[in-house]
C-alpha cells in the first residue's frame, strides 16, 4: 500500500471529479494522502476541510511562498488556530521560490521565518518548498529551525545531495515526486540513490508534475505508484519494498496509524 505525502487536493483542477479521483487512488492501492495547505485568506483551511471525517486523508496548513505577499496578521492568527486541529500533521508548504518570484524575496523570507516560529510553537514538522534558493533556505532553517526537534520534509526534492544531507542532520525527510521519471532529470535520480531508506518519502504534488507515462496530463494521487516504480529501480528494490518503506516512514514521521 502506497502513501502520497503531498497532494493539492483542494485544487480547482479536481473540482469536477474529486471523489472519482480519490477512488482511483484507492484502486491503485494508495492508502493515505496528505492534503497540503498553501493558501491565504478564506483558503487557509481548504486541506483541513477535505480531511475532516476521513481516515484516508491527513492535512497540513501554511502559506506558500508564491502567496507570501498576500499574507496578513489575520492569516497568521487563523493558522495558529488550525494548528491544533486533529487532522493537521504538518505546517507547509512553506519556503522560498526565487524562480518565479511571485512575491518579493524579502517578503518570502519574512513570511517563511514567521511560519517557522509558529510551527515550532505548535510542535509541528514543516514541509519545505525551495526553488533556486537552496543557500537562503538552508541558512534560515539552520537559524530558525535546526534546534526545534520537530524535523521536516524537503518536498518534491530537486536539489543537491549536500542540501539533503545538511537538512537530514536536523531531522528532515526527503520526498521525491514524478520528476524521478523525467528523462532530463538524471541529477535527481543520482541523489535519490544516496538518501538513506529511512528518510525517503514519495509524493505526486498533484495536480502538477505528472510522471511518465502521464506527462502533460493532470497529475493525481494514483500516479504516485509510478514514482515508487522509479525509486524501486534506482534502489534495486521491489515495488512492494518501496511501498512498505515509504509508507512506514510516513507513519512514523507524522505519528499516524
Amino acid at each position: 500500500m502506497f502513501i502520497d505525502s503531498h497532494a493539492h487536493l483542494e485544487s480547482p483542477e479536481f473540482d469536477q471529479d474529486r471523489s472519482a479521483m480519490l477512488e482511483r487512488a484507492k484502486s491503485a492501492r494508495v492508502e493515505r494522502i496528505l492534503a497540503i495547505g498553501s493558501g491565504t485568506g478564506t483558503d487557509l483551511d481548504a486541506a483541513v476541510k477535505l480531511a475532516e471525517g476521513s481516515s484516508y486523508l491527513d492535512a497540513s496548513i501554511g502559506i506558500h511562498p508564491h502567496e507570501a505577499k498576500l499574507a496578513t496578521s489575520k492569516d497568521f492568527d487563523r493558522l495558529k488556530e488550525l494548528a491544533s486541529h486533529p487532522k493537521v500533521v504538518a505546517w507547509g508548504e512553506i519556503g522560498l521560490d526565487f524562480h518565479y518570484d511571485h512575491s518579493p524575496r524579502e517578503v518570502q523570507k519574512r513570511v517563511f521565518i514567521q511560519q517557522l516560529v509558529l510551527a515550532q510553537e505548535a510542535h509541528l514538522p514543516v514541509i519545505i518548498h525551495t526553488r533556486e534558493a537552496e543557500a537562503e533556505t538552508l541558512q534560515i532553517l539552520k537559524q530558525y529551525w535546526g534546534r526545534s526537534g520537530s524535523g521536516g520534509v524537503l518536498h518534491c526534492f530537486s536539489g543537491t545531495l549536500e542540501m539533503a544531507e545538511k537538512c537530514m542532520e536536523i531531522g528532515f525527510m526527503v520526498s521525491f515526486s514524478g520528476m524521478l521519471t523525467f528523462p532530463k532529470a538524471p541529477a535527481i535520480r543520482d541523489v535519490a540513490k544516496e538518501i538513506p531508506l529511512e528518510r525517503l518519502l514519495i509524493e505526486t504534488d498533484s495536480p502538477f508534475l505528472a510522471p511518465i507515462p502521464y506527462r502533460g496530463k493532470r497529475n493525481e494521487p494514483a500516479y504516485v505508484v509510478e514514482t515508487a516504480k522509479a525509486l524501486a529501480q534506482l534502489r534495486a528494490l521491489s515495488l512492494e519494498e518501496v511501498a512498505e518503506i515509504t509508507a512506514g516512514n510516513y507513519r512514523r514521521f507524522f505519528k499516524v496509524n
